[in-house]
């Protein structure tokens, strides 16, 4: 789902007045809200919150649009990383234990995801590239639905969000082996990444980050990016994204474009590197 705001340059310079429209458009793993938003008026008053979901999307399933081609981006937002969390009954405390286990034991290790084409399969395949490892997918409707099976060891290892994740690390049901940011999160920082675990390279966030229609002007883009960059600036807003276990990221447009591009080139890679499929 992706979250169209209308009215949003009006709100952010506090001089209009005009109250801010939100609509949280679902359907067709986020594509209507894409397709809707990229064919607005490039007037400034509408954006989209997208996240990295909107760049698998169309790697996976055909799409009727191409984010840098349709889409201005203004800014990232935030960048969330996940942990990696294992059933205690499984022989691995460490990324590199569990890298020997799994290549010793290839297939045997089950982990959830989801959903088929989702951000948390990928990074999990990602992971699997990088190792050598080989593990079964279980695709589920949303990684609420996935906890059951986690915790009773129905499936082994698996990457959750650091706020779903750690009331069940803190309670001994699930074993927490390190971060997917490239740094430790803050709200885990005895938790290493695993990167530094011994997986170079390896760095996955959940972001988001907000776009206009791409044919906005140059001069508004620059408008809305500066008062999204106070926004972000504020200890309020610092503070809400940490109680999610995010970290509130601002980035020039030019910049976030640069990492949309990146991010398309990654996951197009996992995705035939892996074999991975759309429904």
């Amino acid at each position: 789902m992706d979250t169209i705001a209308r009215g949003v340059g009006a709100k952010l310079t506090d001089r209009l007045g005009q109250s801010v429209v939100i609509d949280n458009r679902g359907g067709g793993g986020g594509t209507i809200g894409v397709e809707l938003a990229a064919s607005a008026p490039p007037d400034g008053y509408t954006l989209i919150m997208m996240s990295a979901t909107s760049v698998i999307r169309p790697l996976l399933y055909s799409a009727r649009y191409e984010i840098l081609r349709d889409l201005a981006p203004v800014s990232q937002v935030s960048a969330q990383p996940y942990l990696l969390v294992a059933h205690p009954s499984l022989p691995a405390k460490t990324v590199r234990e569990l890298v020997a286990y799994a290549r010793a034991n290839p297939g045997r290790l089950n982990y959830p995801s989801s959903g088929q084409g989702s951000i948390i399969q990928l990074a999990t395949e990602l992971l699997c590239v990088q190792t050598g490892m080989r593990m079964t997918h279980v695709p589920y409707k949303g990684m609420g639905a996935a906890y059951p099976d986690l915790i009773a060891g129905n499936t082994q290892i698996a990457l959750a969000s650091i706020v779903s994740g750690q009331p069940h690390v803190r309670a001994g049901r699930l074993r927490g082996i390190a971060v997917t940011s490239a740094r430790r999160a803050n709200s885990s920082p005895d938790i290493p990444t695993i990167a530094e675990s011994g997986v170079k390279g390896y760095e996955v966030t959940n972001w988001y980050g907000m776009l206009a229609p791409a044919k906005t002007p140059r001069a508004i883009v620059g408008r809305l990016h500066k008062e999204i960059v106070k926004i972000l600036d504020h200890p309020d807003i610092v503070k809400r994204f940490a109680a999610d276990g995010a970290d509130a990221v601002d980035s020039t447009p030019q910049e976030f474009a640069a990492h949309i591009k990146a991010e398309t080139t990654k996951w197009a890679r996992v995705i035939k590197e892996a074999g991975i499929k759309g429904e």
